[in-house]
């Protein structure tokens, strides 16, 4: 699969949207075909309907990469009610009753990244200073992860999250998974000796209270720190990158910055991140979507990416529109397995660009745009490095 330029959307996707909605495909690795489905309607069903199961561990199945990136017990291969049993334990964290207590306390972590900004330029690198380590900072402190550990998870997600296309960075990322739930069993354990008010203490005490077990919390807590930097640094580097070379976006979100919070909407609705198609899932039984008939045992990918360019949901869908009205999109999932923690990537994003206009007032690339490194054999895309001045 080739590594695509800057954020262009997947020709390939815009051609099943077009085309072939609900199509037969083959993956990079892993044996046989499966079926993807990308229009909006879709999308939704399917990751609704209880028909299409995500158990599929110890399953021949075609995929991007040559291992599986979630842990066997994670949410990700769990159908309800499992799956809400778990989400349960941490769910409360999530709320927005939570974010808006959370909110001045990642104000202040985001506060201290831009003064290291601002003291290192202009120019300076934003991936370097601000978009990677800020959201580390958050779900690490959320979590219960030390300052000093946190280097060695963005390494370990660095590597779970590049394509394996070889037995050797497929055994790396094997590796990388069994340090990281190595660690998290550590950190556990030093929870349950010394508990704080820390999410890792939570469940621990939910493990020692029988809601879930140790290997769930292992899977869940790789989930949520090493999705909750990857994910967040590259969409928020996306954005920022998206508002400097949009012409007037930027100047738009300057005159009006109480529109921050429906850009962010926005871009998560158009920023094409993914590069890949996620999780399978199973039909247990004949299904038709879309008009077409998918039978019981068959492997089925959707696209949220390519869902959240349908324009038959929201037209013109390649432009950028602040003021668009629609359906929610698709950027967070759909159905039982929607993202844990859409509320705190929101709440990161908006405090990160209102914050940014208002202390960077004249932020704007410091190359141009053309000059701006992207990485290549990645699951999610977003800029190496952003250099900035103001």
């Amino acid at each position: 699969m080739e590594d695509l330029p800057e954020l262009d959307f997947d020709p390939f996707l815009r051609e099943s949207l077009r085309d072939r909605p609900v199509s037969r495909i083959r993956l990079p690795h892993g044996e046989g075909e499966c079926w993807l489905v990308t229009r909006y309607d879709d999308v939704r069903f399917v990751t609704s309907d209880p028909r299409f199961s995500r158990d599929i561990i110890g399953r021949p199945i075609p995929k991007m990469t040559k291992h599986f990136i979630p842990m066997d017990r994670a949410l990700s291969f769990v159908d309800p009610p499992g799956h809400a049993r778990v989400r349960a334990v941490v769910a409360p964290a999530f709320t927005q009753r939570a974010m808006d207590r959370l909110r001045p306390r990642v104000q202040e972590l985001l506060d201290l990244r831009v003064d290291r900004l601002m003291a290192a330029g202009p120019p300076a690198d934003l991936v370097e200073h601000v978009t990677s380590p800020f959201p580390l900072d958050v779900v690490s402190e959320l979590i219960g992860v030390p300052p000093a550990d946190r280097p060695q998870i963005r390494a370990w997600a660095q590597t779970l999250l590049t394509r394996a296309s070889d037995e050797t960075a497929a055994d790396r990322a094997r590796q990388g998974r069994e340090a990281a739930c190595a660690y998290f069993r550590d950190l556990a354990a030093q929870r349950r000796a010394e508990p704080r008010d820390d999410l890792m203490s939570t469940m621990v005490a939910a493990v020692d209270d029988g809601r879930i077990d140790e290997e769930e919390l292992l899977a869940l807590t790789t989930l949520m720190e090493l999705n909750g930097w990857h994910a967040v640094c590259n969409n928020t580097t996306n954005m920022v990158y998206a508002l400097l070379t949009r012409d007037g976006l930027m100047d738009r979100l300057r005159s009006e910055p109480a529109l921050v919070p429906r850009a962010v909407d926005e871009l998560l609705r158009w920023i094409p991140h993914k590069h890949g198609v996620g999780q399978p899932r199973i039909a247990t039984q004949d299904v038709e979507v879309g008009g077409v008939l998918i039978r019981d045992g068959e492997l089925v990918y959707v696209s949220y990416v390519a869902g959240n360019w349908d324009e038959q949901v929201y037209p013109d869908p390649d432009r950028i529109d602040v003021d668009r009205q629609g359906p929610p999109h698709l950027a967070f999932g759909h159905g039982p397995h929607y993202c844990v923690g859409p509320l705190l990537a929101r709440m990161e994003s908006e405090v990160l660009l209102s914050t940014l206009l208002n202390r960077l007032p004249d932020l704007r690339l410091a190359v141009p745009a053309e000059q701006v490194r992207w990485p290549t054999g990645v699951l999610i895309r977003g800029p190496v490095d952003l250099p900035v001045t103001w």
